[in-house]
């Protein structure tokens, strides 16, 4: 029997937190949600859990179908993974004192991440570190070389409408508070900056 979880006008992550308790009691899930963001953080969930998503829009809403996919051997679910390293930045400086030097430090350390290895499977942007993810940012290539290379760039969404920036984000994707804490549970190694 399919479950339906309406999830309009609930704010992240609410519609994610419902559709992932649902995924666990049914193969076949509509769960419909009021925002883009909404809709990509669900979907993104359902994939990850192995569930084909299909959208339908219709009256300002999203209609996410969700059903388990069978093929699972194609799925590599976040719990399966090991030895993933996370970086967790949540200032737009390094280390405390100087700001100034703090900021310079942050440029510096991006920069220099892209020419190691091994790289980090993501980076997770939280508080003011998001600020690092916007048009006007100072690190914006160095976080692109970055991207290039593979590295999944996450900002909050939560955080990134507080300062009135969701708009400017030019690098990586709109994350959830549900999507950020199962990426740090799941990873084998988690550094903050």
């Amino acid at each position: 029997m399919a479950i339906v979880i309406d999830a309009r006008g609930l704010s992240c992550p609410q519609p994610v937190v419902l559709t992932n308790r649902a995924l666990g009691e049914s193969d076949a899930i509509t769960t419909i949600v009021d925002n883009e963001a909404a809709k990509e953080n669900v979907s993104r969930l359902a994939r990850s859990k192995g569930f084909r998503v299909e959208t339908e829009e219709k009256d300002g809403l999203f209609y996410l179908q969700l059903s388990l996919e069978r093929a699972e051997s194609e799925t590599v679910r976040p719990e399966e993974k090991t030895g993933s390293t996370v970086f967790l930045i949540a200032s737009d400086a390094f280390g405390r004192g100087s700001e100034e030097l703090g900021q310079l430090l942050m440029r510096s350390f991006l920069h220099t991440l892209g020419e190691i290895f091994p790289l980090p499977e993501k980076i997770i942007f939280l508080n003011t570190g998001v600020k690092l993810v916007v048009e006007s940012s100072p690190v914006l290539e160095d976080l692109r070389v970055l991207g290039e290379k593979g590295i999944d760039i996450l900002a909050c969404g939560t955080c990134l409408g507080y300062f009135e920036i969701k708009d400017k984000v030019a690098i990586g994707r709109i994350s959830n508070m549900y999507d950020i804490a199962s990426t740090l549970l799941g990873a084998g190694k988690v550094i903050e900056l």
